[in-house]
């Protein structure tokens, strides 16, 4: 396993310069770039640019270098500096817009992955050792249910329940009056009352869908020959259960490891613009549309990496838990 590791880790340095290349090749292949867009709103609201304005706004910008020299001026400053650039459209380095956001997405996704392994870890296993019984089917249609539903419908749904039922606003993480104010006992009491709205929307999807392949996988499981010699040796049916099928079963569980970190950056974006959370997903969004090169390659290349690191702890827990599979 340690040479596996080993290789792996050494193939992140390719990879991701090969990733940071195609990034930032990506970013620019849509016609035109961020002055054409700032031009394009100053003539909308009555202002105009002649030729020599441009140009030194092309030169401010650095866009009037060509595309080899922009990148090794961006990907240069990463390794040596850490300095990702500054956002055009904000003004601002990219590190600080990033790491400002970073914290509330991280706390969205962990709150709905602990959702999700909540329900759906014990609702699996009650439906695939009590096959087609009443609660079964209920679990089953409740699956089903959570799967077909998009997350942003059922956002706007909890967002109308709550706005004409309780009269409240279930947008954002802080009520009006806490949004400004420093930190304090009250206004965590209210981000929490805030946080289930995003962690329910965001876990409702995954929790269906780890139950149906769960319960999948531990009905193929339960009447194997190993299981059966088991039983026959007289093992308790519970301790059975949890010490072999549900030990392989949980390799569904092991692999959603994997897009945690991602996640983290892509932020379930069109929950996060309908839901108007301060994540990360909006602002990668927004860098896209304003064709922001920097904030957007940015963006990128840390989901790039964020998948290459979850994808190698993945594979080092699913061997650890399921004796069957060998990286070598």
């Amino acid at each position: 396993m340690l040479g596996f590791i080993l290789r792996r880790i050494l193939l992140f340095i390719p990879t991701l310069l090969f990733i940071s290349i195609l990034v930032f090749f990506l970013i620019q292949l849509p016609p035109g770039d961020y002055l054409d867009t700032l031009i394009l709103r100053m003539q909308e609201s009555g202002s105009s640019v002649d030729a020599e304005t441009e140009a030194l706004l092309r030169e401010r910008y650095a866009l009037d270098q060509p595309f080899l020299s922009q990148y090794t001026r961006w990907i240069s400053n990463i390794v040596t500096e850490g300095d990702f650039g500054r956002s055009f459209n904000w003004n601002r380095p990219v590190s600080e817009l990033i790491w400002s956001r970073l914290g509330w997405t991280l706390a969205i996704s962990l709150g709905s992955l602990l959702f999700t392994w909540a329900l759906a870890f014990p609702i699996a296993i009650y439906s695939a050792t009590n096959q087609y019984s009443l609660f079964d089917y209920f679990f089953s249609f409740l699956g089903f249910i959570g799967l077909a539903i998009p997350n942003f419908l059922l956002a706007l749904v909890l967002m109308w329940i709550g706005f004409s039922v309780f009269g409240v606003s279930m947008g954002g993480l802080f009520s009006s009056e806490f949004r400004d104010a420093p930190w304090s006992i009250e206004k965590f009491i209210d981000f929490l009352s805030h946080l289930w709205v995003p962690i329910v929307v965001l876990g409702t999807a995954g929790t269906a869908g780890l139950i149906r392949t769960m319960r999948a996988n531990l009905l193929d499981e339960l009447n194997k020959p190993y299981v059966e010699a088991a039983r026959a040796k007289g093992l308790r049916e519970r301790r059975l259960i949890w010490k072999y099928p549900v030990r392989v079963a949980l390799n569904p569980f092991i692999s959603s490891l994997a897009t945690i970190l991602p996640g983290m950056i892509s932020g379930a974006t069109i929950v996060s613009v309908v839901l108007n959370l301060p994540t990360t997903g909006p602002l990668m969004l927004d860098a896209l549309l304003e064709q922001d090169m920097f904030l957007a390659g940015s963006f990128l290349l840390m989901l790039s990496l964020f998948t290459l690191v979850s994808t190698l702890v993945s594979d080092i827990l699913l061997v650890l838990v399921d004796p069957r599979i060998r990286l070598d």
